[in-house]
């Protein structure tokens, strides 16, 4: 998962022969996970249409202040635009739209937009040759650079004069790269050290048989996923599952028991800044563990089982800088053993599951949560891919 995806991304294309690469930056903003409007200069019309780009982003394109075509016109609110978006993106930014950008002219409603939005700005400056090299356009990208405008270089190559050499709008796929980077160096979570358990634990009887559950671990692997696309360092303790997690920033220690998952948990708490307990640990164990396989036979089989050691309540009690995060997976009364959780265990966010929530719990690809703040506040968030959720409650961690 992308640090783009559900980020509101205002697209302003200006009026350049690369405004034609703003179909295939539509699309590929929208393939990682953003949610895409666009804003055209009058004159950018002429080199694509609006139909093609509000087909792609599944949104009206915009250009007018007054929607002069509708038989009741209508404003275009460039303020709402502004504060809609998280960030702003001009691509192509001609040379004229630059120097208008600088000396704060408003004539049309990108401009007006720009003027007005309070999201970070970016451009992507596409012009000819001598255009880019002319003092004035690089005067006014200084002056755009120092009042918080991000620059992503134009790239060498031929230019629609035949000239051949620096001013070529930089390719949709680095621009998108461009933005990931960035984003992901401003990110709260950048440099962050997040220590996330998931998955189940098998408590052995024998060598062949175990007590378990039903977690799959998709949940934890999809929050170590989120937090390391957003920049984290990720240790990972993971009890059995299939899953793999792929992401560079995640460091996966395998265990399989409740205790074996405690004693990573106690080697790397200390130096982590935030931990998620979402595996699912056996509460019990058995009290002894045969060496070889019990055999079966007419007379009642008993175990006599033991507590295991409670992950999240240690790391409650340990906690001193660390931002704590526990789930609950409830089948009754599950607001009022949720509130009680997070109090007893002294987490900063429960997530809450609850198994009469269809689509929600162990063997999905969907849940369905409510998290619980330190305060007792409580926010429900809609059944969607544990992917979506995932995304969702690190966005929370990041707001509180």
């Amino acid at each position: 998962m992308s640090i783009l995806s559900g980020k509101r991304v205002l697209l302003g294309i200006s009026a350049g022969i690369a405004a034609y690469k703003t179909v295939a930056l539509v699309r590929l903003l929208i393939k990682q996970g953003a949610d895409v409007k666009v804003i055209m200069t009058p004159a950018a019309k002429e080199f694509v249409t609006p139909l093609t780009l509000a087909t792609i982003s599944k949104n009206p394109v915009l250009s007018e202040f007054i929607n002069t075509e509708e038989e009741n016109p209508t404003w275009n609110n460039h303020v709402e635009l502004g504060l809609w978006a998280d960030l702003l993106l001009i691509a192509p930014a001609t040379a004229n739209t630059i120097a208008k950008m600088t000396s704060g002219q408003c004539d049309n409603l990108l401009l007006a937009t720009y003027l007005s939005a309070k999201c970070p700005t970016y451009i992507a400056p596409a012009m000819d040759l001598d255009m880019y090299q002319h003092l004035s356009t690089s005067s006014n990208l200084e002056k755009l650079s120092s009042s918080g405008v991000a620059i992503i270089p134009a790239e060498e190559g031929e230019l629609a004069s035949g000239l051949v050499g620096y001013g070529r709008m930089a390719e949709p796929e680095h621009i998108v790269s461009y933005l990931t980077d960035h984003l992901l160096h401003v990110s709260p979570w950048f440099g962050k050290k997040v220590l996330i358990t998931a998955g189940p634990t098998y408590e052995p009887i024998d060598p062949v048989r175990f007590i378990g559950n039903h977690s799959t671990g998709t949940m934890g692997y999809c929050l170590a996923e989120v937090a390391a696309q957003f920049g984290a360092e990720v240790i990972l303790v993971s009890g059995p599952t299939h899953l793999v997690a792929k992401h560079p920033k995640i460091e996966t220690l395998r265990v399989t028991t409740a205790e074996e998952m405690m004693a990573q948990v106690k080697n790397h708490y200390k130096k982590v800044d935030i931990t998620i307990c979402s595996a699912a640990v056996a509460d019990y164990k058995p009290a002894a563990v045969s060496d070889i396989k019990l055999k079966k036979n007419d007379k009642p089989l008993e175990l006599v089982l033991v507590r295991n050691p409670d992950i999240l309540a240690w790391c409650g009690e340990q906690k001193k800088k660390q931002y704590l995060v526990g789930f609950a997976l409830e089948t009754h009364n599950a607001l009022t053993y949720a509130k009680a959780k997070l109090q007893n265990k002294n987490c900063d966010l429960l997530v809450l599951n609850s198994l009469k929530d269809p689509g929600a719990g162990f063997g999905t690809t969907t849940n369905q949560v409510t998290l619980i703040d330190k305060h007792l506040s409580t926010f429900p968030l809609e059944l969607n891919d544990k992917r979506i959720v995932a995304l969702e409650i690190c966005k929370f961690i990041i707001n509180h």
